[in-house]
Order: C-alpha cells, then sequence, then structure tokens
C-alpha cells in the first residue's frame, strides 16, 4: 500500500512540475533511486527508495514535500518526509522531519559541499517502527549544467519494537549522479 502511495503521490506531483531531477547513487551494499520536482517556485514533491544488504536485506521507501531554495551560492529545503520501512527485522513508517543544504564553493562554482539528515520520531510512527533517521554528507562536481557527479557517506538508521536497540541498515559510501532538466 505505501509503494502505491508513493508511486500516486510522484505522478500527480510530476504532472505539475516545473523543474525536476533523478538521482542514482551505488554504494557496496546498497543501491539508492530518487526523483524529485518542483511543483511551484520553492515547493519541490519527491520520492525514493534504499535497497541495502549492509546487515540484514532492507528496502526503504520514502515520499516528501520540501521548501526549497536554490542559489548561485547554495542549495537548501526543509520538510516532511513519510519513511516506510521494509527489513528483515521489522516494518513500519512515519512521518518525520528534516533537510538538505549545500554550498557552492567560490573559487570553484562546479563544486558544492554538503548534506542532509530526516528524523522520524516514535510519537509520530507505525506498525513496528519507533523511530528512524537518514543522515549523509555529499562533495558535488558539476560536469554540465544539467549533470552532477558525487562522492558520499550515508547512515540509515531504525528501531523496531522487540528488537534491542537501534538497527543500522546502511551505512557507508557511494558514488552517485543527478540529473537535472
Amino acid at each position: 500500500m505505501t509503494r502505491g502511495l508513493i508511486g500516486l503521490a510522484l505522478l500527480v506531483g510530476a504532472s505539475g512540475v516545473q523543474a525536476s531531477e533523478l538521482d542514482l547513487n551505488l554504494g557496496a551494499d546498497a543501491v539508492q533511486f530518487e526523483a524529485a520536482g518542483e511543483l511551484v517556485e520553492g515547493i519541490r514533491l519527491g520520492g525514493g527508495v534504499v535497497d541495502s544488504d549492509y546487515r540484514e536485506d532492507a528496502t526503504v521507501f520514502h515520499a516528501q514535500l520540501m521548501g526549497s531554495q536554490h542559489t548561485s551560492r547554495r542549495e537548501i529545503g526543509v520538510g516532511a518526509r513519510w519513511t516506510h520501512y521494509d527489513t528483515d527485522v521489522g516494518e513500519g513508517g512515519g512521518l518525520g522531519l528534516g533537510g538538505y543544504g549545500y554550498v557552492y564553493l567560490p573559487s570553484l562554482p562546479e563544486v558544492s559541499l554538503g548534506g542532509y539528515g530526516y528524523y522520524t520520531p516514535d510519537a509520530v510512527t507505525s506498525r513496528e517502527l519507533e523511530e528512524g533517521y537518514e543522515v549523509g554528507l555529499r562533495a558535488r562536481y558539476a560536469f554540465t549544467p544539467n549533470v552532477d557527479g558525487y562522492l558520499g557517506v550515508r547512515q540509515l538508521d531504525a528501531d523496531f519494537k522487540d528488537e534491542p536497540g537501534s538497527r543500522t541498515l546502511d551505512r557507508g559510501a557511494q558514488v552517485g549522479v543527478r540529473l537535472r532538466f
């Protein structure tokens, strides 16, 4: 059901999208795909999936609505994200908050450095999920005005009922590409 909701949100959002981007990254144990688009200036709708076999099999879906700003000096976004975890140790979802931020280096405008973070607290979770978070850092290089390549690191954790402590579902380096159109 959650997969269907994410797909529906992306289709509905795509009909009114002004600018769009696709993002794909690969790590030793995981692959991630994301798609996002601007509904109106400053409001972005997006979604994605991470599939990881870091320690247990985990597939994590998300859909998000963000307020955003992109200038020649920085790129930032803050908003809400629904995340659904389907793992060997538990399943569930929740509504979280978070955002991203990148700064472009003045002496090397093709290079941007930054990261992202999202947190889902126990108060807004369902099923077996108690809390979850995803954080990452990236160094990006703009090969063309529409294509960025990047190197990054990510940590994705979740805490499930009846399981002791938080489980790391993905951790490590990744290489990726982002297409903007």
